[in-house]
């Protein structure tokens, strides 16, 4: 959870370019990030995959006034609102972005091309028809960022008392490299987001940091069967927490503005 997920950028970066405040080239430059190329499949009126930068245009000419992220997990369908053949397609891919107004989706699949030692990764964002409808769980940034606080306290104190390698010095350094990337001018969202959401999903990401250096890091003290599941059983809703806080985020700047409608 600490790495933006896929979905998360083009939903920032493309919200950001939807309301002119950056160029499609810097949009889609953020989007693709350290992967080789982005192209879309199945975009209304064309037969063959796009790039980034038409298919943004194209998506806007649909109705398209905005993105959101969803960050499904099983048993959780988190920021999605159908039909059951989308829904399946984004918790295979565990994220998908949403078209608020033009009842499209867009679910991510990944490769990887290249000979050894010279691999590079190539994403296909396959579009589908959504159902237009509320999405599942979203929380206001205000929610999110209350269980944000409950939920570190609850991992921090989860992990000490499990005796769990990500609570001690290999975790503390972890998270003071995360901060030092961040005080190098990482950019955590697009621009036209306030300031409340950038805070979310930074806290967001550092609690998705715990839990995955909990399972990185291995058992820990936790060596019995009924100790490590005790421990999966404790860390599993803070990791649903951390996800809802990071869609809260995500879908602020289209959730504000339907308030104001």
């Amino acid at each position: 959870m600490l790495s933006e997920p896929r979905s998360g950028r083009l939903t920032a970066w493309g919200n950001a370019l939807l309301a002119g405040l950056v160029s499609p080239d810097d949009a889609v430059l953020a989007i693709v990030g350290e992967d080789a190329v982005h192209r879309v499949e199945g975009l209304p009126g064309e037969s063959a995959p796009v790039g980034l930068t038409l298919a943004l245009g194209r998506l806007r000419t649909l109705g398209t006034a905005g993105l959101r992220v969803a960050l499904p997990a099983p048993g959780h369908p988190l920021g999605l609102s159908g039909p059951p053949e989308f829904n399946a397609r984004a918790l295979e891919a565990e994220e998908a972005v949403i078209c608020h107004g033009a009842a499209l989706g867009l679910v991510p699949e990944v490769y990887e091309a290249g000979p050894a030692g010279d691999v590079h990764v190539e994403v296909v964002w396959h579009v589908l028809p959504v159902r237009e409808a509320p999405p599942a769980d979203v929380p206001s940034l205000g929610e999110a960022e209350r269980e944000l606080a409950e939920a570190l306290r609850d991992a921090t104190d989860v992990l000490s008392k499990l005796d769990v390698a990500g609570s001690g010095p290999v975790a503390q350094a972890a998270i003071d490299a995360y901060r030092a990337r961040a005080e190098q001018g990482r950019e955590v969202l697009a621009p036209g987001y306030p300031p409340r959401a950038v805070r979310v999903l930074e806290l967001a990401q550092r609690v998705g940091l715990l839990i995955s250096l909990a399972y990185e890091n291995g058992h820990g003290g936790a060596v019995s069967a009924s100790e490590m599941a005790a421990r999966s059983l404790a860390l599993r809703p803070v990791e649903r927490t951390a996800r809802r806080a990071q869609v809260a985020a995500y879908n602020s700047v289209v959730e504000e503005r339907e308030r104001e409608r």
